[in-house]
């Protein structure tokens, strides 16, 4: 009888619905400066398309400057972070898809984040644009 009142009791995850998953990955990014525990929240926030990107170019960079770099470190807040404040969020859902659009206090001012639901809660599914090939050289290697 106990495990039925804690479990009414218990706080829904913020990735319990696409907005509230949008709202906690804006404000958590409005609030990063590189520390890596944030970015490796950020990073887990991500679907894994976006985090299977994001190993992508971790791995290419690796391989350009022979240094390792985690994938979350890959995250650049100046260019997923709206450039104004949210003041409302709705989305439309489709399926396990959702378009998650946000709303800032002058018309201009919207933003739309697409979502997927993965395992336990929404993820931001951010699309990045596809690495270009790598360019090789006169003899066919890279």
């Amino acid at each position: 009888m106990m495990a039925v009142v804690l479990a009414g009791c218990a706080k829904e995850q913020p990735n319990a619905t696409p907005e509230g998953a949008v709202q906690e990955f804006i404000e958590l990014m409005s609030s990063f400066h590189g520390n890596p525990s944030e970015a490796q929240s950020l990073f887990l926030m991500l679907s894994e398309r976006a985090k299977s990107s994001l190993r992508a170019r971790a791995e290419r960079y690796g391989a350009a400057s022979g240094k390792t770099i985690a994938p979350s470190a890959m995250i650049v807040p100046a260019r997923l972070a709206p450039r104004f404040r949210a003041q409302g969020y709705s989305s439309e859902v489709v399926g396990r898809h959702a378009l998650v659009e946000i709303a800032g206090t002058q018309p201009h001012e919207r933003a739309q984040i697409p979502c997927v639901y993965e395992g336990d809660g929404w993820r931001i599914d951010l699309v990045l644009p596809d690495l270009p090939p790598l360019p090789k050289r006169g003899d066919g290697t890279r």
